[in-house]
């Protein structure tokens, strides 16, 4: 009876991934149980998306814990290229908390994430030009060598590859490789280099998961032809987790804070329909896997496996999960046996999850320090405990390479706490920060070590093997080495030890704006990685510009401290940009890298290594006006940005946005989507108004349509729409060349719009009241002119501006024009 309700699973679906995201799993009873069923279903769903929160976790959820699947996303990309609702980071920075939230996603939902190298470079709005930016043949690759890795029965779509141009190119582009690879995956000479590594493979059949959202609309979908249509119902209800499978599925979405994508569960019967596309059509079309053996008789010598495990699973032992260790190992013997690589493999690795789970047999290896050099050493301490009865013995500790660390040779005493101390010398040679991140890649295309490609994360550097064995059973277990210590607020707190540069070197500010001929002072913070380093930093610099003195000199003690270098810049006369490099050398060893950090609570503590530079830009650029007042958004750096041209920018809370406050500020701009994050704003319009017709300028940057806490957001009616420019190549059309706003103080030219970074803009407004005077216009390649990027009103005394113009990836991407025209803006009226 494979569908009998058990007490019931916990772990996937409560929501306490992001509190201990970190700590190694602690099953209970029922989830053990859960994960006897998944041991027990010998077959797998892919699912292939483009970005995170592109998947549709309620059927994620559904194939991962009702139907028992092993079960994947596929985002080809990392997210890189979207906005940031829960801090400043953009970018490669973004894509780094992007890929932990989709992990922190798949722990909740119980898939497993994979990748592809395809940067996510931003809106396309064609696959045509997705695919050309990503270099088509190398993401195809990709997703070849993803799906025979994997090697899925069953390969679902999040979009439909048949409506070019309709929606965002890279969700049309995800399926259009999908499709095409699906043809691909059983010929060997087609990307032989994955064929050979991990065989060829053929999955029964392609999905494209539709609904009526793709049909226009709930009538025209009523009306579709529905043959081809597979139906799935996923709103069962776990009555013992009190938990529906939507529910789990929005504890799952709501992990994309960095997106806004908190989600409601949802209750009662829900159908997600599935079109077939390519492959063997499914008999029974409610079931994804018909026609698919899916128990242990698939596999040669499966049956005798089977004969022991589905007992198990018929009789589960809640009370006592150890009573069953005689039988699992059994069947981890004969699991070794297998011919199937692939299914072996995946096999034991599950049992031995179980076994330890059974029998409460806890194994970890605890570093005393967060960080390592490469080749370095630390002091190391190895805990076990056996909680059961039954008799276990570690005969070796191990490191990664099979070196024996302890040959230990005892038995583990129930409920009996041993630890072993030892000082381990790292045999790891490089650093271990993200390896998309390690080498310089293009605008659609990370690099990659050939064995990483694909993994969702840089494996652990340090890793060690109890070699155990449980009666006659030899088992191998993999701990990676952790870090772990008090938090006096959240308790125990685990990271991960990372191999990280002796020395990293940071400038504070990553762009630097010369308005004049004067020189300016730079300081470089230099960062120990070890005690005691000794040596010096040069800038590098181009070609005009001059650094003094020609290198600085650091020397520190700790571990961890930091020493502050002053260098003084001379900029060219004439205007010019480029970057200053920081090179600092100890002896014979160069280091060039700045570590950042990235902290929040619903992901794991991240370590990311940058080259250590800042942008430097000699501009002409004039200014009017000298206090800005900001009223902070979803977050970005417009405030640094300000103040590297001279502003004094004072953030205002929500509570202070009083029009009598408001008047000392020579203009106020509010930050991206601050209409979607601060409710407070929702009774502050009133106040703003004020401020802008007793004289004041108000600038607001983009917000989006959706989830506006008021649709009051300016004193004339404008709305909001879905509108962008993407190519940050395309033409700038001047539409009030006599404006203020592109003369005053400084003069707008088409050169001012060139060297733009990812786009020109997004969600611009469609319509406008005729007090808004559009100031320019754009349009990407194939479509309508678009005059909604930056609209300015006079409004009693003042002036209201709105714009979507990216200011927010644009200033801190050091582009000249766009300083000069923000300056202009802030200028209005003076």
């Amino acid at each position: 009876m494979r569908n009998k309700q058990p007490i019931l699973l916990l772990l996937f679906v409560v929501g306490f991934t992001s509190l201990f995201a970190q700590q190694p799993a602690k099953p209970t009873a029922s989830e053990i149980y859960h994960n006897l069923q998944k041991l027990n279903f010998v077959g797998s769903a892919l699912y292939i998306a483009a970005h995170p929160d592109d998947e549709n976790t309620r059927l994620i959820s559904y194939l991962a814990n009702d139907v028992k699947a092993r079960t994947a996303y596929l985002s080809l990309t990392r997210g890189d290229g979207g906005q940031n609702l829960v801090g400043p980071e953009i970018r490669e920075l973004l894509g780094v908390i992007r890929t932990q939230e989709l992990l922190a996603a798949r722990r909740t939902d119980g898939g497993q994430q994979l990748f592809t190298r395809a940067n996510d470079f931003g809106y396309s709005k064609h696959p045509d030009e997705t695919l050309d930016i990503w270099n088509k043949e190398e993401v195809l690759g990709d997703v070849v060598r993803a799906i025979r890795k994997f090697k899925p029965d069953v390969i679902v779509n999040r979009f439909n590859h048949r409506n070019p141009g309709s929606t965002h190119g890279h969700h049309t582009a995800s399926a259009m490789l999908s499709v095409e690879a699906f043809d691909l995956l059983d010929n060997p000479t087609k990307y032989p280099t994955s064929a050979k590594t991990f065989g060829t493979w053929q999955p029964k059949r392609l999905f494209f998961n539709t609904s009526w959202w793709f049909y226009g609309s709930r009538e025209n979908f009523e009306k579709a032809d529905k043959s081809k249509l597979v139906e799935v119902q996923t709103g069962n209800y776990y009555p013992a987790l009190g938990l529906s499978n939507g529910e789990i599925a929005s504890l799952s979405r709501s992990m994309h804070k960095s997106q806004g994508f908190g989600s409601t569960g949802s209750r009662g019967n829900q159908t997600e329909y599935l079109e077939f596309l390519k492959g063997d059509f499914p008999k029974d079309k409610s079931n994804l896997f018909d026609g698919i053996d899916t128990s242990w008789n698939r596999l040669e010598g499966g049956a005798a496996i089977g004969a022991i495990l589905n007992p198990l699973e018929e009789n589960f032992n809640f009370t006592n999960p150890s009573a069953m260790l005689p039988q699992l190992t059994r069947a981890y013997e004969l699991v070794k046996q297998l011919n199937n690589d692939h299914w072996r493999e995946i096999k034991l690795k599950q049992l031995e999850t179980l076994i330890l789970d059974c029998g409460g047999i806890f194994l970890e290896a605890v570093a005393n320090t967060n960080t390592i050099n490469p080749n370095g050493s630390y002091e190391a301490t190895f805990e076990a405990i056996n909680r059961s009865d039954y008799p276990v013995t570690i005969n070796s500790i191990k490191n990664s390479n099979g070196k024996v660390l302890l040959a230990v040779g005892e038995t583990l005493q129930p409920n009996e706490k041993k630890e072993f101390q030892m000082t381990i010398t790292s045999s790891a040679s490089k650093v271990s920060a993200p390896y998309w991140l390690s080498q310089k890649g293009t605008l659609g295309m990370y690099k990659a070590p050939e064995n990483m490609i694909g993994l969702p994360e840089t494996p652990a550097p340090e890793q060690v093997v109890f070699e155990l064995q449980l009666s006659r059973t030899e088992i191998p277990v993999t701990r990676d080495v952790v870090y772990k210590y008090t938090d006096p607020v959240k308790g125990e707190v685990y990271q991960p030890l990372e191999v990280l540069p002796a020395v990293t070197t940071s400038i504070p500010e990553k762009v630097l704006i010369f308005s004049s001929e004067a020189s300016r002072v730079v300081p470089v913070t230099v960062t120990a990685g070890r005690d005691n380093v000794t040596g010096s930093v040069t800038l590098q610099h181009p070609k005009g510009w001059e650094v003094a003195p020609a290198q600085g000199v650091f020397n520190i003690d700790k571990k961890g401290q930091s020493q502050t270098l002053q260098f003084t810049v001379t900029p060219p006369k004439e205007q010019s940009e480029g970057y200053l490099n920081v090179l600092a050398q100890m002896g014979d060893q160069f280091f060039e890298k700045e570590l950042v950090t990235i902290d929040y609570d619903h992901i794991p503590f991240q370590r990311v290594l940058l080259p250590s530079e800042a942008k430097i830009v000699r501009i002409d650029i004039e200014k009017k006006g000298e206090h800005i007042g900001y009223i902070e958004g979803a977050g970005d750096a417009i405030p640094q940005s300000l103040r590297e041209i001279g502003y004094s920018v004072t953030t205002i809370a929500p509570s202070e946005i009083i029009a009598s406050n408001l008047n000392q500020y020579d203009a106020i701009v509010v930050g991206i989507r601050a209409y979607n994050t601060v409710p407070d704003l929702a009774f502050k319009q009133t106040e703003l108004n004020n401020y802008v017709e007793n004289g004041g300028t108000l600038l607001l940057q983009y917000n989006t349509a959706h989830r506006m806490v008021t649709k009051d957001i300016a004193p004339y009616p404008i709305t909001l729409s879905r509108e962008r420019v993407t190519d940050e190549f395309s033409e700038v059309r001047i539409l009030a060349p006599n404006h203020p706003v592109l003369n005053n103080p400084n003069t707008i030219t088409q050169t001012d719009f060139e060297g733009w970074v990812q786009e020109r803009g997004l969600y611009f407004p469609s319509e406008w009241d005729e007090n808004f005077k559009p100031i320019l216009a754009m349009k990407d390649k194939g479509y309508g002119e678009s005059k909604g990027s930056l609209l300015v009103a006079s409004y009693g005394k003042g002036h209201y501006i709105y714009t979507g113009l990216s200011f927010f990836r644009e200033l801190p991407a050091g582009v000249p024009g766009a300083y000069r025209l923000f300056a202009n803006l802030l200028s209005v009226g003076k």
